[in-house]
C-alpha cells in the first residue's frame, strides 16, 4: 500500500480520541453561556454628587436577560435608570445596563450585590465601596444661614383625580342628556303644531298641506282622496262627535241626518248631498281604481272644505266643560311629550353608564372597577403613596402604605436568646392587611436560636385565636442579595369584636443580619389580590443599611 508524503496513518485509537474531541467541542458550543460583570465609572465622589454604575452582560442573543429594578441600590439612591444598550457580536449579545447613582450624608458605602435573571437563572454582581466625601466650605467667605423649621407638605393622594375626573366625564354627558331631552323647551316640529292646533283649525291646515302634495302630479289618485275624506272625517269625530273614521259612506250620512234632524246639528240637505257625493267619488277611486277628471277633483277639494266651513258653523258655541276638556287635551299631550323625552334621556344614561362601564371592564377588569366605584380597603392602601423608613436596631429597611407605630408592650425575647426587642405594627390581625416587623439583638450570638424565634412568630399568631394553620418554608433572597427565610400558609381567626371567622393568609419573613435578628410578619384576607401586591412589594423593599 502506497501513502502520499506528508501524511501518515492513525491508529484506530488516535481516530476515536479526536471524534470525541470534536463532539465534545461541538457540545459545550450549544450549551448556553452567560457572564454578568459590573462596574462603576468612579468610586470617590461629593455629596449630592452623581455617578454612573454599569451592568454588563454577555449571553446567548435568545436569552432574556432582567435586570435590576426600583431601588435596589441602597444605601445609594438612584436617580435614573438609563436605556439598556445592546451590541450583537456573532452568535453572542452584549448588554449594557447604567445607572446613576448619588448619596447625600458622607461616608463609605458598600454598593450592594445586583441581581439579574437571565433565562430564569440567578447571577449576583460583586459589591462596591464607594466613598461619599464632604465639600469643604470656607466660612470666612460663605455667610452662614440659621436652620429652617419643618414645613408642611400636601400629601399626594394617589390616583383618585383621575377617577374624579372620569366621574365629572360621566355625570357631564348624562346633565347634558336629561336637560337635551328633558328640560330643554324644544321647538315644536310642523306636525306637533297642526296636532295641537283645534280640530276646526286642523282640518284646514292638512286641507292646505294636501294641496301642496304630489300626489295627483303622480297620478296617486287612491291616497289622494284616501287623505282627503280622511281630513273630513277626522274633523266630523272630533268636533261633531260621530263616530266618523269607522263609518262606511252609507252609515255616516244616515248619522249626519239623524244630528240634524235632532237639531244637534243644524246643517241644510244640500251641504249633506255634496258631502255624499264626495264620499261616493272617494270610493269609486279607491274601491273600483276609477280614474277622476281634474274638474271633479277640484270640486271636490272644494266641497270638502265648505263642509268642515258650513259644519263648524251648524255647531252650537262650545260649552264650559267643553273648553276644559280642550285644555285637558292639550296639556295631556304636553305631559305625554315631556314622558317621552324623559324615557329618552334615562335611556341614553343607562346606555352612557353601561357604555363606560363596558369600556372600564375591558380596560382594567371587573373586579378592579367593581372594588374603584364600590370601595376596597387594601386596593386604598395599595395605591397610598408609599413611604420607605428604617425601622429599630439593627436596623431593617422596608417601603410600606402606611408608617408603622411602634408598640409599647414587648414580649420579653429571652426564650429565643434575643436582648433588645422593638416591635412596630399596622393594621387589626383579624381584618384588612396587618403587618408587624421587630428587631432584636442577641444576648449571646451562641445562644439565638433561629428556628426558636420563627416559631414563637407561629405561636404570636396562634395566640391571637388562629386555628388550622398550614405552614409552609422556604428560603428566601432579596433583591438586594440578602438571605432570609420565608414561613407562608393559611388560617382561621375569629374577630372577637364581630364573632366572625375569616379565612387569611400569613407570610413570616425572618433574616439574621447586621449582628441581630429582623422579622416581618403579614397577615390579610385569603385570595385577596391587592394584599398579594402588597406583600410582594414590601419584601422587594426590604434591605438592610450597612454604613460604616
Amino acid at each position: 500500500m502506497k501513502y502520499i508524503k506528508g501524511f501518515r496513518r492513525l491508529p484506530a485509537l488516535d481516530f476515536r480520541f479526536r471524534f470525541f474531541l470534536t463532539a465534545f467541542f461541538l457540545f459545550f458550543s450549544l450549551v448556553s453561556y452567560s457572564q454578568v460583570t459590573a462596574s462603576a465609572d468612579t468610586t470617590a465622589i461629593k455629596i449630592g454628587e452623581q455617578f454612573t454604575y454599569e451592568i454588563q452582560v454577555e449571553t446567548d442573543t435568545t436569552a432574556q436577560v432582567i435586570f435590576p429594578e426600583g431601588q435596589t441600590f441602597m444605601p445609594l439612591e438612584l436617580v435614573e435608570a438609563l436605556p439598556t444598550d445592546s451590541v450583537i457580536n456573532q452568535d453572542k449579545l452584549n448588554l449594557i445596563k447604567k445607572y446613576a447613582l448619588t448619596q447625600f450624608d458622607s461616608g463609605i458605602y458598600t454598593l450592594p450585590r445586583q441581581l439579574v435573571d437571565i433565562n430564569g437563572k440567578q447571577y449576583f454582581t460583586d459589591s462596591i465601596q464607594v466613598e461619599v466625601r464632604t465639600v469643604a466650605v470656607d466660612t470666612t467667605k460663605q455667610k452662614m444661614y440659621e436652620i429652617k423649621s419643618l414645613a408642611e407638605v400636601e400629601k399626594n393622594l394617589g390616583n383618585w383625580w383621575k377617577w374624579l375626573l372620569f366621574a365629572i366625564v360621566v355625570l357631564a354627558v348624562i346633565g347634558g342628556l336629561l336637560y337635551w331631552f328633558v328640560f330643554r323647551e324644544k321647538p315644536l316640529t310642523e306636525d306637533e303644531k297642526i296636532a295641537l292646533l283645534p280640530p276646526y283649525d286642523r282640518a284646514l291646515m292638512e286641507l292646505k298641506k294636501l294641496d301642496e302634495s304630489k300626489y295627483l302630479i303622480k297620478s296617486e289618485y287612491k291616497e289622494y282622496y284616501s287623505e282627503l275624506t280622511n281630513i273630513v272625517r277626522s274633523y266630523l269625530e272630533e268636533d261633531v262627535h260621530v263616530s266618523a273614521l269607522e263609518s262606511t259612506t252609507e252609515e255616516l250620512i244616515v248619522k249626519m241626518e239623524a244630528l240634524r234632524d235632532t237639531g244637534s246639528l243644524k246643517i241644510d240637505d244640500d251641504t249633506i248631498k255634496q258631502f255624499k257625493n264626495v264620499l261616493q267619488a272617494a270610493d269609486l277611486v279607491k274601491f273600483a281604481k276609477s280614474i277622476p277628471e281634474n274638474s271633479l277633483i277640484d270640486r271636490d277639494r272644494k266641497t270638502v272644505e265648505q263642509i268642515v266651513v258650513k259644519t263648524k258653523e251648524a255647531l252650537p258655541e262650545p260649552t264650559e266643560e267643553e273648553l276644559m276638556q280642550q285644555e285637558e287635551y292639550v296639556e295631556e299631550l304636553k305631559q305625554k311629550k315631556k314622558q317621552k323625552r324623559i324615557k329618552y334621556a334615562i335611556a341614553s344614561g343607562v346606555a352612557v353608564l353601561l357604555v363606560a362601564g363596558g369600556v372600564s371592564t375591558y380596560l382594567f377588569g371587573f373586579s378592579n372597577v367593581k372594588d374603584t366605584v364600590f370601595g376596597h380597603p387594601v386596593k386604598s392602601l395599595l395605591e397610598k403613596e408609599w413611604l420607605g423608613s428604617a425601622y429599630g436596631y439593627p436596623a431593617i429597611y422596608l417601603e410600606t402604605p402606611e408608617i408603622l407605630k411602634r408598640e409599647t408592650e414587648v414580649e420579653d425575647g429571652a426564650h429565643i436568646g434575643t436582648d433588645s426587642h422593638q416591635v412596630f405594627s399596622y393594621g387589626n390581625m383579624y381584618k384588612g392587611f396587618f403587618i408587624q416587623v421587630s428587631a432584636s439583638t442577641y444576648k449571646k450570638e451562641a445562644d439565638f436560636d433561629g428556628k426558636k424565634a420563627i416559631d414563637a412568630a407561629v405561636s404570636q399568631i396562634e395566640a391571637a385565636g388562629a386555628k388550622n394553620m398550614i405552614v409552609k418554608d422556604e428560603e428566601l433572597v432579596t433583591p438586594t442579595g440578602k438571605k432570609g427565610s420565608k414561613v407562608f400558609g393559611t388560617l382561621k381567626i375569629e374577630d372577637p369584636e364581630a364573632k366572625k371567622e375569616r379565612n387569611a393568609e400569613y407570610v413570616i419573613l425572618s433574616f439574621v443580619q447586621n449582628g441581630g435578628f429582623q422579622q416581618v410578619i403579614m397577615v390579610f384576607d385569603e385570595g385577596d389580590r391587592y394584599a398579594d401586591e402588597i406583600v410582594n412589594r414590601i419584601t422587594n423593599s426590604i434591605d438592610f443599611k450597612t454604613e460604616s
